[in-house]
C-alpha cells in the first residue's frame, strides 16, 4: 500500500511539474525534470532513501522558480505538493523497518496515507481556488483532479472491503 501511493505520489508530482514547465515553454527544462523524475523512481526501488530528500529540494526549488517565473501555480503548487507527499512516503516506510511485529502496521500505513491524502486535497483544493481567481482553471488541471479524487475514493473502497 506505501509502495503504491509512493509510487503514484512520484509520478503525479514529477508529470505536473514536467507539464507546467512545458506549458510556459521550457521544454528542455520539462525533460530534464522527467529524468529526474525516473531516477527518483528507480532510486526508492533500489531503497536508496536520500534521493528523496534531494528530489523534495529540486521539487520545491523548481515551483520557486515556476512561482518567481508567474507559470500555471496549478501545476507548480501539485507538483512540489506530491513531492512532499512522495518524500513523506519515503520517511516512513523507513521507520517501519523499526516497528515490533506485534504492531498494527496496516492501521499505521491507512492512517498515515490517510493524513496525507487530506493534506494533498486541501492543498489541490486551494490550488484549484487560486486558478479559478486567476481565470486559468483548465481541463487539464479537472482531468488532474479527477484521478486525485479518483484516487481517494478506491483507497477508501479497499479500506472499507478489507
Amino acid at each position: 500500500m506505501t509502495v503504491a501511493a509512493l509510487g503514484l505520489s512520484l509520478i503525479i508530482s514529477i508529470a505536473s511539474l514536467a507539464w507546467g514547465y512545458a506549458e510556459a515553454g521550457f521544454d528542455a527544462i520539462s525533460t530534464w525534470i522527467i529524468f529526474f523524475g525516473l531516477l527518483w523512481l528507480y532510486s526508492q526501488w533500489r531503497g536508496w532513501s536520500w534521493v528523496s530528500s534531494l528530489g523534495l529540494f529540486l521539487a520545491l526549488l523548481a515551483g520557486m522558480i515556476g512561482l518567481w517565473l508567474n507559470f500555471t501555480i496549478g501545476w507548480i503548487f501539485s507538483g512540489a505538493l506530491f513531492a512532499l507527499f512522495a518524500w513523506g512516503m519515503t520517511d516512513f516506510r523507513l521507520k517501519l523497518n523499526f516497528i515490533t511485529p506485534r504492531e498494527d502496521i496496516k492501521g499505521l500505513e491507512r492512517r498515515h496515507i490517510a493524513r496525507l491524502y487530506i493534506l494533498a486535497s486541501a492543498g489541490l483544493i486551494l490550488a484549484s481556488i487560486m486558478l479559478s481567481m486567476r481565470g486559468q482553471f483548465s481541463f487539464e488541471w479537472g482531468v488532474l483532479l479527477g484521478f486525485v479524487l479518483l484516487l481517494g475514493l478506491l483507497q477508501l473502497l479497499v479500506w472499507f472491503l478489507r
